[in-house]
Parts: structure tokens; sequence; C-alpha cells
């Protein structure tokens, strides 16, 4: 399997597919899942005949399980140690929940800098920081992130299958259509991962304040979010990401859950078309 080594020796698992010479999108899984949560996208952005590239983060899907780097720091140069080696310019990265703040910290203290980003796109992102502090007094409770930790520690399986039945994809509404593959998948690649690696996950996700990444990026950024999200609650996220971008646009789905990016695929696909094509 293809693999990055990153300067500190870690081994990143990654897809490349389609015309090297073409325009490149790079996409950021979220928390616990990999880079195979994007095959609704990768399939799409294929067949409008781009260059994809997605990578499983350190600890998680086929990445090395490693003990130590889980926090936002190091998933962005791990993203930059992909970028790099692939030597992806003019790329457009597109981030969903933790995959959000990792984009948003690679944009704005690599990709800028080396001028290897374009565009960026934050889908159902954790900036500018999920818990509630002084500065963000509409955060989460520390006490949701402990419960998390607890829940992991004491039964990781049953944990990873409760999140996507429930307030994931919005399956716990009255009246929603569920679907029992989407469950599993999302059970599957979470149970491909570290168990420290998720764990560890949840403080990076969680109390990364990224006020000043969003300060830095400058180039053309959306916001996208449903409005229905209940594990990244949106007034808390995207309406407060995009005040502090130079350059954003925010896009709302009423009744979209945050899981939108996959059973709500063909609205989004078409929405990141129209801003990468922009």
């Amino acid at each position: 399997m293809p693999h990055v080594t990153t300067p500190d020796g870690v081994d990143i698992f990654y897809k490349d597919w389609g015309p090297r010479d073409a325009r490149p999108i790079m996409f950021h899984h979220g928390w616990p899942l990999s880079s195979d949560d994007w095959d609704a996208q990768i399939l799409f952005f294929l067949q409008q005949g781009f260059r994809v590239v997605a990578h499983d983060r350190r600890g998680h899907g086929r990445s090395a399980q490693v003990s130590e780097g889980h926090d936002m720091d190091h998933y962005a140069a791990d993203a930059f140690a992909v970028a790099e080696q692939l030597d992806l310019r003019n790329a457009v990265h597109i981030g969903h929940s933790t995959g959000g703040g990792e984009v948003a910290r690679y944009v704005a203290r690599h990709g800028q800098p080396a001028g290897r980003v374009a565009k960026a796109v934050l889908v159902s992102a954790v900036p500018p920081i999920m818990l509630k502090t002084a500065a963000y007094p509409g955060g989460l409770p520390i006490e949701v992130f402990d419960g998390f930790r607890q829940a992991l520690a004491a039964n990781r399986a049953q944990f990873f299958l409760d999140v996507p039945t429930g307030p994931f994809y919005s399956f716990n509404r009255a009246g929603a259509a569920v679907h029992q593959g989407v469950i599993t998948n999302w059970w599957r690649q979470g149970m491909m991962g570290s168990a420290k690696a998720h764990y560890d996950g949840i403080k990076a996700f969680s109390e990364t304040d990224q006020t000043e990444d969003l300060k830095a990026i400058t180039v053309p950024t959306l916001v996208l979010h449903g409005e229905d999200d209940q594990i990244v609650p949106i007034e808390s996220s995207a309406r407060i990401t995009v005040t502090l971008l130079k350059n954003g646009t925010l896009k709302t789905y009423p009744g979209f859950s945050h899981g939108m990016l996959t059973v709500n695929a063909e609205v989004l696909n078409r929405d990141l078309l129209g801003f990468v094509q922009g």
C-alpha cells in the first residue's frame, strides 16, 4: 500500500487517483474514520477529471498506529508531508469535521506559506473550537468530551455503533431513513484505527483553538454546515468561522446532519464542484 513517511517516522497511507496533470483535490477525513469516508466525493470528482488524493490520519485506517502525535499540529504536518511528496500544487483542500480543523491548520501553517493551496472547504468542521471557553461561551462543556472518552475506553466497539446509529447522521430523528450499510461502514472504519489515537483525538478536535488559523487563511474558503448537525452545532462553529475568515463564504443546509457528505452526497457534491470550478 502507498505510504508517505513523515519527518518523525510515521507511515501515512494515502490514495492518489486520476490524471497526475489534473487539478488536485485533497480530502481530509473526520474522527475516528479514514479516507474511505470520502468514497462518494472521490468517485464523483474522478468522473469530473480531477486528481483526487486522500490519506488516513496517523493512528487511523491503514496508517501507522503510533502512540504519540495525535494533535492538530501533527495532523497538519502529516498532511503537508503527503502534499510535498506528491508535489500537489494549486490544490483544493476539503476537510470534514476534525479534518476541517486539519485543513485550517494545514492551510495557515503549511499550504499557504509553501504556495501549494488555492482554495479550501470546511465541511461540518470543528473550528474555531468546540469546547466552551471564556472566549467562546457557546461551546460544549468539557463533560461532553469526558463522556466520549469514558464511552470509548469502556467499550469502543459499542460506542462506534451508537454514534452513527444516532446523532452522526441524524438517524435518531423521527421519520429518518436509516441506512444500515452507512452505520456498518462507519463502525468498520473506526475499528480499523487505534484506540489510543481515537482517545487522544477527542482532545485534539475539541480543545484546539483555531481562531488564529482561520484569521491567517487568505485563500477562498467555503464553509458548509448542516443546520441539524448534532455533533458540531452550527451556531458555535460555522457561523463564527465565516466571520474570522478573510475570504470566506457560508452555505447552510436546513435539516442536514453532521454526516451530510454521505447521506446527502448528490447535493454536497454539486456545491463542492461549483466552488472548485468557480
